[in-house]
Order: structure tokens, then C-alpha cells, then sequence
């Protein structure tokens, strides 16, 4: 049975040509990607201890190792952080006895304060899981008619991979796939993750988790909506972190002039109230 860590390590190895490393080509192979053999002599470890890592059956590797596995693959300074992060919750697994629960979905008052002085801003307050527990009217307007907030507990990781108009509201939907999944290893906390995961690939396919166990690590660009109303959105995130609550407050700021009038006309039909999702 694989780690996080170990998946991790033999999607990043596997997406590497060994050219990009300087490393010569040794004919073909049945796999893509660099050899265990060039990663385990680049980080410093036998090709044996790197596949205990992979397949799993080592669990806790060092701080130092898991710098030389982050110097072997070439990782930047994110693909590190999400290497130490796997690292830490897989050496948690084997004593981790948390039943799976759902997160809270309480937002406090003075973060409702916070989004209240935002409109008529475009902002809304959510978990890594997805779940969107509070938003301005500015938000409502600009996700109106893409269904994102039609339901009585939106979640916009199931949205992405379950609602068809999707693929179709997101210009770029495989790169906000590529987010949703990612931020899953990320909390609100590892227990949490289990109990949604669990229930969203049944529904969501092969497609969810294949994304899910290839830990790609997103750039978070400019966000780029196709509104029903047929107007281009190009919006950049601005993210504050409330680790008090295991939530984000996620203010959207339009990227150019054309966007920004296209959000007035949108949000003019708000009515100027915050919502809070109970």
C-alpha cells in the first residue's frame, strides 16, 4: 500500500526527463521519466531505500532525506513545502486513529465584520475542502448561473468535478482541477480530507482520482471565468489565511479594466446583503 509521500516521490520522478537534469539517455524503457538508480544517486540514498519510500514501506525518512529527495527531483520552493507536508502526515498515518468527520462550517462574527467591509467587493470565506461558508453578494453575482452556489452546502471541489457547466464556467478548468485536488492534502486536516475524498470519488470518477494522487502543486494564476451572461472574467486571488478556523478569506480583484466593468454590471444587481451558508 502507498504513502502520500511515496506517490508524491514516483509522480515527481516519473514526469522528469532525465535531458532536463543534464543526465544522458540509456536507451528505452517501459516507464517515463528518471531512473530510481539516477534519483537515489542524486539524493544520496540506494535505489533500495528510495523504493521502500515509493512503494510505502518506509514511512518516516529523516528531515535530511527528504531535502536530498527535494534537491534530486529539482523541486521548487512549493513542490518542497507540499514534499514536507506529505512527509509529516505520512509518518502520522500509523497512529492516527481520528474517525473521519466532516469540518465545522461556523464562520465567526468578525470575520463576517471583515467580508461586510469588503462589499461590494467579490469575496467569500471557504475551507480547503471546498466548502463555501460565506460569500458577498458581489461573489453570488459573478457565480450566477454557473450553479456553483444552487445547492444548500455549495463545495467547489464538487462542483469542479461533478457539475458539468463546470467545464465550461472555468476557461482554464483543468488547472482549478488540478487546485481542488491538490488543496485536499492540505486540510482543513488530514481526517477531514479522508471523509471527503471518500464520499466524492465514487461520484466524481477516475478523473478526480487520478488528479488527487499525482500531488501536482498549482501556480494559482490569474482565474479566468466564461459567465453565462457571456461576459470574460480574468481575476486575481488574494488569500488570507485563518488557521484559527481552518479557513481562507479569498478576495477576487478583476485583472484588467475590461473585467472590472464587466463585475460592476454583474454585481449591480446585488442586493448589498452578505450571505453566510449555514
Amino acid at each position: 500500500m502507498g504513502t502520500p509521500l511515496g506517490d508524491f516521490v514516483r509522480a515527481r520522478r516519473d514526469s522528469i526527463q532525465p535531458a532536463e537534469l543534464g543526465l544522458p539517455e540509456r536507451g528505452r524503457r517501459r516507464s517515463p521519466g528518471l531512473r530510481r538508480s539516477d534519483l537515489a544517486a542524486r539524493a544520496g540514498i540506494s535505489v533500495e531505500y528510495l523504493t521502500r519510500i515509493e512503494q510505502g514501506r518506509d514511512r518516516n525518512p529523516s528531515v535530511a532525506v527528504v531535502n536530498a529527495l527535494a534537491d534530486g527531483l529539482s523541486l521548487d520552493s512549493a513542490e518542497r513545502g507540499h514534499l514536507r507536508y506529505l512527509a509529516k502526515i505520512t509518518g502520522g498515518e500509523c497512529v492516527n486513529h481520528t474517525r473521519p468527520a466532516a469540518p465545522a462550517r461556523e464562520v465567526r462574527e468578525s470575520v463576517r465584520r471583515t467580508l461586510r467591509l469588503l462589499e461590494p467587493g467579490v469575496a467569500l470565506v471557504t475551507n480547503r475542502l471546498g466548502d463555501v461558508l460565506a460569500h458577498t453578494d458581489a461573489f453570488a453575482a459573478v457565480t450566477s448561473g454557473s450553479g456553483l452556489l444552487d445547492t444548500d452546502h455549495p463545495n467547489l471541489t464538487r462542483y469542479v468535478f461533478t457539475d458539468p457547466r463546470a467545464r465550461t464556467f472555468f476557461t482554464d478548468w483543468d488547472e482549478v482541477a488540478d487546485e481542488r485536488a491538490f488543496d485536499l492534502w492540505l486540510g482543513p486536516s488530514v481526517e477531514n480530507a479522508e471523509w471527503f475524498t471518500t464520499g466524492l470519488a465514487p461520484v466524481a470518477g477516475p478523473e478526480f482520482t487520478r488528479r488527487l494522487n499525482r500531488h501536482t502543486v498549482p501556480q494559482r494564476g490569474i482565474l479566468r471565468l466564461r459567465h453565462p451572461s457571456g461576459h470574460e472574467l480574468s481575476l486575481v486571488r488574494e488569500l488570507l489565511e485563518l488557521p484559527e478556523d481552518a479557513q481562507q478569506l479569498i478576495v477576487f480583484l478583476p485583472a484588467e479594466e475590461t473585467t472590472a466593468a464587466a463585475v460592476e454590471e454583474l454585481r449591480s444587481r446585488a442586493d448589498g446583503r452578505l450571505r453566510v451558508v449555514s
